[in-house]
């Protein structure tokens, strides 16, 4: 079975937000009908089949079911383990954290869904825009626009759940990233998002071009479990319908234990920076105000608690979920944050404990 080797440098990827070019027989270009489609059609190209790890399918999985892995990519790490229990709990199965037999037949529930998709990317998503100088210091983030990504192959990562790395293995070092072109990636589907209303910041476009859709469970409560390093959420019948891998606190700012409650749930939001609230930054720093954008501070959403200063974000560095402190808040990947913003509304209880 082809193993997922996970290469080292997205810059390997050739032409990464460049025009498409010709390339071998294997991967047959076309064009998106539409410029500013977001929709992932299926690619038909002579490409052999991807045969996936089982930690890979069982990553998607999980994805698709509510009980997030944090970043697709094969590895058997400690989110990894913790969906595997939460899904393990939800189904009323051994609590192993272990991919077995029972498990992955709870998983498939009679379906054959394939771990990967060769897809063609689509125009309206490669157009961007991006950021490609991303600069690390917020007074020169509140400079720019909005706080975009800052090439398509991170884009694409964020849209499938995934890392660049794990899309260089997926595909090949010298693959080219364009309009038009075929692409394998993690088989996150496309959500059919709704186009009416008032969408003043841009939330439904958001929601695509994550890959979450607009309609989800409605959570009851929401628990933060310092122990296990998760949020979950449950429904009006107290039955563990969703879970999600954190990052929260730390020894400068813990996690605030307690019974709080949602304030509001801001989307796309602008990101006020006051350095007087971080303790590893300078106070003589200036105050300044971010603009939206996937790599802001706090993604894409904004869950505001009844504890002051202290909400539930997304994060502009996926992969470190789990595996670095925050300022106290509680941090999820953006499609996550997103989901979780779909679930809770003002008034949602929401418990913080160890």
């Amino acid at each position: 079975m082809k193993r997922l080797s996970i290469l080292p440098c997205l810059l390997l990827i050739a032409g990464c937000n460049s025009a498409p070019q010709d390339t071998d027989s294997k991967q047959k270009t076309a064009v998106a009908p539409d410029a500013d489609s977001l929709r992932f059609e299926d690619a038909k190209t002579e490409a052999a089949p991807f045969a996936a790890p089982p930690t890979f399918r069982a990553q998607v999985l999980l994805d698709h079911l509510g009980f997030s892995p944090g970043v697709i990519d094969g590895k058997e790490g400690q989110s990894y383990v913790a969906a595997l229990r939460g899904f393990q709990k939800a189904r009323g199965l051994d609590e192993s954290g272990k991919l077995d037999a029972a498990t992955e037949q709870a998983l498939l529930q009679g379906r054959d869904i394939p771990a990967t998709r060769m897809v063609i990317i689509p125009a309206g998503f490669a157009k961007g825009p991006f950021v490609p100088a991303f600069p690390k210091d917020a007074a020169d983030q509140a400079k720019l626009p909005a706080l975009g990504y800052r090439n398509l192959t991170e884009a694409l990562a964020e849209r499938f759940h995934t890392t660049p790395e794990t899309l260089v293995a997926l595909n090949s070092p010298s693959t080219l990233v364009g309009a038009g072109r075929p692409f394998r990636v993690p088989n996150i589907p496309d959500v059919d998002v709704p186009k009416t209303g008032d969408d003043p910041r841009g939330w439904n476009g958001t929601l695509e071009r994550l890959g979450v859709a607009p309609e989800q469970l409605a959570a009851a409560k929401i628990v933060v479990d310092k122990s296990e390093g998760v949020l979950k959420v449950y429904d009006d019948a107290d039955r563990l319908v969703g879970q999600f891998p954190a990052t929260m606190g730390s020894r400068h700012d813990p996690l605030p234990i307690g019974k709080w409650e949602i304030k509001g749930v801001s989307r796309n939001p602008d990101f006020h920076y006051n350095p007087k609230l971080f303790w590893d930054v300078s106070d003589n720093k200036e105050a300044k105000l971010l603009q939206p954008g996937p790599n802001s501070p706090v993604g894409v959403v904004w869950i505001d608690l009844s504890k002051p200063h202290y909400g539930i974000h997304g994060t502009s560095e996926p992969h470190t979920i789990g595996r670095a402190e925050s300022h106290g808040c509680v941090r999820l990947t953006n499609w996550d944050a997103a989901r979780v913003a779909q679930m809770v509304k003002p008034g949602t209880p929401a418990i913080f404990q160890n």
